[in-house]
């Protein structure tokens, strides 16, 4: 007789459903798992063993053979310990098998019986509900898991809890989404003394989700403007929360089962790997471009991370996802991110201070800024230049707009934007405008059609560079309320384009 339960193998965001299957049989008593399991996997037994003894549970002097269907699927993770329990509890006759085959299980088992939190347990529950089975999970993960909706989420503190809800002991009660964590904008666009031409430009990138490159001196205020992106950002949508989440999850960073609609900001050091940044590693795990998916990447220091993990951005930005390929994994991960990169214009970085520049000006910034490639760059639609800020400016009061004040253009800006693609399910915002969809809706008027023609013609824009800057026309135009693409809002584009005098 052959008692079965059901848990999930993770391939990146995707949860796959397991078969764990259970066989007691005559012979000499051993515990045998198989089903292509990693370490973690095959230590397994020993934690059921001394988890069920804990109960006063004794294996059977029998063969026991637990088989992870199906067997060619690679294992891996210490959330199988709970399935392969429930698996082998309903072939003892201790716990009902019908019951057992209605959930998804997942979690770590100590070994004296208490469930210890995994990761995944977000698209866990997923998989759970598109399989039409609730899922069981440890108490810590129940928070979060219960977020999805779609299907009952059970969580246990110990094995023993679980056992005793099968036999009708003690029902566990279903668990409850964790609160929504509030948004951290203790960082506002009002302490920004000067800098007015760099938070327009963030507000354009904010609107549409635009890449902006900027480039100035030390201290002039790059990093401290990148950090307050976020406030002006308007919040994750409900799908956008969960899309992220997912991903969050699976890296174990959700705190407590809470999710936020604050979009994600992640800021890796230029020492990071390729592995760090893309994903990869152990498992082909999410990297720093899956974890700011819907959000934010700031790339401070730019020129001074690899050039072979600045080469592999160029690809995600362009397609919104990135394929982990490994000997022993092939994973698609989403990374549709904002890239905000920060950078000096020269190895000293005061090229453009007269009295503090080195003697090899100006080939010292030719040189710096030649570590980003012409592609990469091309990649970028703002271009901005942060002038150092007068001392005497750093007395004066703060005057500048709240980032509330900006924040409520952006989501004006993006509403017009969701509206408009409402029929377009790949496009979410200006920056995914491409073919035919891109001339409907930012095609420029007259004027605008002749100077953008001038600006292609005299500066060599590629073909990229012209589409992006009338993508970020059309940004600048819902920022204005226009619906048309008028000569203004082409010229602020371009501007914005040649700010740094790079080509393209």
């Amino acid at each position: 007789m052959i008692a079965r339960a059901y848990t999930v193998a993770f391939e990146g965001v995707e949860a796959r459903i397991v078969e764990v299957q259970c066989a007691l049989s005559a012979g000499v008593p051993a515990f045998n798992l198989v089903g292509l399991p990693d370490k973690a996997v095959s230590e397994a037994k020993e934690r059921v063993r001394a988890a069920l003894q804990s109960m006063s549970i004794a294996l059977p002097s029998k063969r026991i053979t637990v088989n992870l269907s199906p067997a060619d699927l690679p294992k891996e993770g210490s959330h199988f310990d709970l399935p392969i329990a429930l698996a082998l509890l309903a072939a003892l006759d201790i716990i009902p098998k019908d019951e057992v085959e209605g959930v998804v299980a997942l979690g770590e088992l100590s070994l004296d019986g208490r469930l210890v939190p995994v990761i995944g347990a977000l698209p866990a529950a997923m998989a759970a509900a598109l399989d039409d089975r609730a899922l069981l999970c440890p108490k810590a993960c129940g928070a979060e898991a219960a977020w999805v909706g779609a299907t009952q989420v059970l969580a246990a503190a110990s094995l023993e809890e679980v056992v005793r809800h099968y036999s009708g002991q003690s029902p566990l009660t279903p668990a409850e989404a964790g609160e929504v964590l509030p948004p951290d904008f203790s960082r506002d666009f009002s302490e920004v003394k000067g800098q007015e031409r760099a938070k327009r430009a963030l507000e354009i990138a904010a609107a549409g989700r635009h890449h902006a490159l900027l480039i100035g001196t030390p201290g002039s205020g790059k990093s401290m403007l990148a950090a307050r992106l976020p406030s002006i950002l308007p919040p994750l949508s409900a799908t956008e929360a969960l899309e992220t989440s997912m991903i969050h999850s699976l890296a174990g960073l959700l705190s407590e089962g809470g999710i936020s609609r604050q979009r994600p900001f992640r800021e890796p050091h230029h020492t990071a790997s390729m592995a760090a940044i893309v994903g990869g590693g152990k498992g082909a795990k999410p990297g720093e471009i899956s974890l700011a998916h819907n959000g934010v990447l700031f790339l401070d220091e730019f020129p001074e991370f690899p050039r072979a993990v600045l080469e592999t951005l160029r690809q995600p930005i362009e397609t919104g996802t990135v394929m982990v390929a490994r000997a022993n994994a092939h994973i698609r991960y989403p990374c549709r991110f904002l890239l905000i990169a920060a950078a000096n214009p020269c190895k000293c970085g005061y090229l453009s201070d007269p009295a503090r520049a080195c003697a090899r000006v100006p080939l010292c910034g030719e040189d710096y800024l030649g570590r980003i490639s012409g592609p990469l760059m091309d990649r970028f639609d703002l271009r901005v230049e942060v002038p150092p800020v007068a001392y005497s400016d750093l007395d004066l009061p703060a005057n500048g707009e709240s980032s509330a004040i900006v924040a409520a253009r952006v989501a004006t800006a993006r509403a017009v934007q969701t509206n408009r693609f409402a029929d377009h399910p790949d496009a979410r915002v200006n920056a995914d405008l491409e073919g035919a969809l891109l001339e409907e809706v930012a095609t420029p008027d007259a004027e605008g059609k002749a100077l953008i023609a001038r600006v292609a013609e005299r500066f060599g824009l590629s073909a990229r560079g012209y589409h992006r800057v009338l993508r970020v026309a059309r940004t600048i135009a819902d920022l204005a309320g226009s619906d048309q693409v008028r000569q203004p809002h082409v010229a602020e584009a371009v501007s914005f384009r040649l700010a740094v005098g790079v080509k393209g």
